[in-house]
């Protein structure tokens, strides 16, 4: 009777602690990324327009209410003598939107739901007399802060930016 006893406890145990994993595990995430980047020209000549496409997806099950991205310059592109440009224009899901001189400030527009996407654009311009050729990329990096659970929590992060080699016009 012992060994009838002791089976049917263990069975209960494993059946209990399956079940307890199989309701206790996080909701499955997609394989979507949080910020998708992407520039619409690999390579740009002086006097030309690119367009820089900054896509959000909430992972979360709650409403993101509160997105402040900022695109700034890397390093190498500050120190590379010549090369000129300036943003000049927001588009997409934009809340509001500062394009100033060799950077941009962006607040998409909230909420996101849970699960879905935001998009916003930042152009920049090229100047005609800008460097080019052999070095002359330009190259940012997106800072990306965002609030969901009604504020009660918040996420950050650093991401690179695909940027674009001026090349001279052939």
């Amino acid at each position: 009777m012992r060994t009838s006893l002791m089976s049917r406890f263990g069975l209960a145990t494993i059946l209990a602690l399956v079940l307890g994993l199989l309701f206790s595990a996080a909701p499955a995430q997609a394989d979507t990324p949080l910020l998708s980047v992407s520039s619409d020209k690999a390579t740009a000549t002086p006097g030309s327009s690119v367009t820089l496409t900054l896509t959000l997806t909430n992972p979360h099950d709650t409403p993101v209410q509160f997105v402040y991205q900022s695109i700034q310059p890397t390093y190498g592109t500050t120190q590379a003598t010549g090369l000129k440009y300036a943003f000049s224009a927001c588009g997409g899901n934009v809340g509001s939107c500062d394009t100033g001189a060799t950077n941009g400030l962006v607040h998409h527009t909230v909420p996101v739901a849970a699960g879905a996407t935001t998009t916003v654009t930042l152009t920049y311009d090229i100047a005609a007399d800008s460097a080019c050729g052999s070095g002359a990329r330009i190259d940012f990096y997106t800072y990306l802060y965002y609030e969901y659970q009604s504020g009660a929590a918040a996420d950050s992060g650093i991401f690179d930016v695909p940027g674009n080699e001026v090349t001279c016009a052939a």
